[in-house]
Order: C-alpha cells, then structure tokens, then sequence
C-alpha cells in the first residue's frame, strides 16, 4: 500500500509488534471465537494491547462483514465485522481487520482483532495449558 503518513507527521509514535509465545484465545459466552499459536501483539501508544488473528484460526462463520470502516494513518484502512453471540445477540463492529495496510504494518494484513476492551463479554486471553 505504500508508506504510513503518521509517521512522516509524528515520527515519535510508536507501534510495536511482536509475535505471542504460546497459543491465544478469544472467549464469548463459553465459546471460543479464537485459537491460535501464531498471534501477534501490537502495542500502539495511547491504546491498549491488540492482538491479531490468523483468519484460518477464528471460527469466520460467527463473524459478518459490515460496511463501516476506519481510517488509521499508521496502519491503514480497517475493516469491520460484527459477532454474532452464541444466543443470537449482535455486537456490531467488534472484530477489525487491515486487509491492505502500510508498508510497516504488513504483518497485519488479514488478521482479526478483537474490541475485547468495549465489549465486555469478550476474553482474549492465553489458552489454558493442556
């Protein structure tokens, strides 16, 4: 896609990427949306950590595509999904993902993060050892 244009405006910004040991997961109503051992943690400054998804290890069939999306000068242009809950509850625009992003952040490119921080009922946490 190109160069990110934050950092040509605030070159002191920081986003950190790096690749989890272990398996994550991400938890709703008892279900597991997630599980993956190849997730990576972004820590971004004034966000909290992110952690992003391989498509391949998220169950897609409880996610739907939506038409809003967001524009962020350092990773892209993020795209959203809503989670449909085991009970049929909707949470809208919980899951985001750059399928196109900045040169920088290529690494991201297709992978699922979750909103675990404004939606409650998500957990995105380390899997239990087995």
């Amino acid at each position: 896609m190109g160069k990110a244009p934050g950092y040509q405006y605030h070159p002191s910004h920081k986003i950190r990427e790096k690749r989890v040991r272990g398996r994550m997961q991400v938890e709703l109503d008892g279900q597991i949306l997630a599980d993956s051992g190849d997730v990576i943690k972004v820590d971004e400054d004034g966000s909290p950590p992110r952690y992003y998804f391989p498509r391949s290890d998220v169950v897609m069939g409880r996610l739907e595509p939506t038409d809003m999306t967001s524009t962020c000068p350092y990773k892209g242009t993020a795209n959203y999904f809503r989670v449909v809950a085991a009970g049929g509850g909707i949470l809208e625009h919980a899951v985001w993902s750059y399928e196109d992003p900045y040169d920088e952040h290529r690494g991201l490119a297709g992978r699922l993060a979750f909103y675990d921080d404004k939606y409650p009922g998500i957990h995105v946490r380390p899997a239990p050892r087995t």
